[in-house]
């Protein structure tokens, strides 16, 4: 691990601030993705600035009916919040189902948003990758893709998204909050939050440069039945292969996410009209576009399976 400065900031804006000041710092709360990317020396900031004592930490109703989570809410405690469990069981769902018991008590909000990928050519840095060195190459279109992404590809990277609350994030339309350099404050919807990777695999979502997340905003719930279904090559402590987060009404009418599949939390929209029609309906346009390797091709089936198994569950 290579040398750095630190110091804790004291607000919102002071953090913002500061690491606009210094040229590579980086933001530090829970640690539990950064840490082990500084050991691997892939990720190299100059300067940590550790954000744990500002009051990020509450889950408060909002005016609308939803809910405003602080970016510092540990995992944990995001998962057993009664209001999260009553109202947005796909977020409780989806947290459980991500790492371990002791990473979920320390991972928060916003860093679960800001994971890097799992990819083993990301972190091999033995091998090309445009995510950790832009123009290098991307080690896995030519090698053993099994874990990559099918759709939302691009010729320089087919990493996925690791993040299970994220996907559950998008299935619920939030507002992603965060405190600027110079003051201002700003709201991206999560929709608009995270990128697919074009040309441009290294830029990961819309934060700008010293931008720092200061809560996540869920609109008021969709009722429902709530269901996140994890397929992954061993029962826990295992990152998705496939995975669906779904709302579904008893019209059958609803919504769906999937991870594992792409770049970002994966919804289309135009697909959920199909949910009354079946899993096979759905995939068509949910999967539409599609450009899978030869390793990873069975994720195709497997998503539409793991769709009929979600509303199945729903209808019983």
């Amino acid at each position: 691990m290579k040398s750095f400065t630190y110091e804790r900031a004291a607000s919102p804006a002071e953090a913002a601030a500061a690491a606009a000041r210094v040229p590579g710092a980086r933001f530090i709360a829970g640690g539990t993705n950064l840490l082990d990317l500084m050991r691997l020396e892939i990720e190299t900031p100059m300067h940590l600035i550790d954000v744990n004592g500002l009051d990020l930490d509450k889950i408060e109703p909002t005016r609308d009916g939803g809910l405003r989570i602080g970016a510092l809410v540990r995992n944990t405690d995001l998962a057993a919040d009664p209001r999260v469990r009553r109202d947005y069981a796909v977020l409780s769902r989806a947290l459980l189902a991500g790492a371990s018991g002791q990473l979920r008590n320390k991972a928060t909000t916003a860093g679960n948003l800001l994971q890097r990928t799992r990819c083993p050519y990301f972190y091999d840095t033995n091998q090309p990758c445009n995510k950790r060195l832009p123009g290098s190459g991307c080690g896995a279109l030519e090698g053993f893709s099994r874990q990559h992404a099918v759709v939302g590809v691009s010729k320089a990277c087919i990493a996925t998204h690791p993040s299970d609350m994220a996907i559950a994030m998008r299935l619920l339309d939030a507002t992603v909050e965060t405190a600027r350099p110079d003051g201002s404050t700003r709201r991206v919807p999560i929709a608009d939050f995270h990128r697919l990777p074009g040309d441009t695999p290294h830029v990961e979502h819309a934060l700008a440069p010293g931008e720092l997340i200061t809560a996540v905003t869920l609109p008021k719930p969709l009722g429902g039945t709530h269901l996140y279904h994890k397929v992954r090559d061993r029962a826990s402590y295992a990152f998705a292969l496939v995975s669906v987060a779904a709302v579904i009404q008893p019209d059958g009418n609803g919504r769906i996410a999937v991870g594992g599949v792409a770049h970002k939390p994966w919804r289309v929209e135009a697909a959920e009209a199909e949910l009354p029609r079946g899993a096979r309906a759905v995939a068509g346009p949910l999967l539409a576009d599609a450009s899978p390797t030869h390793h990873n091709a069975f994720k195709l089936t497997l998503v539409q399976r793991t769709l009929a198994a979600v509303l199945a569950e729903a209808r019983a």
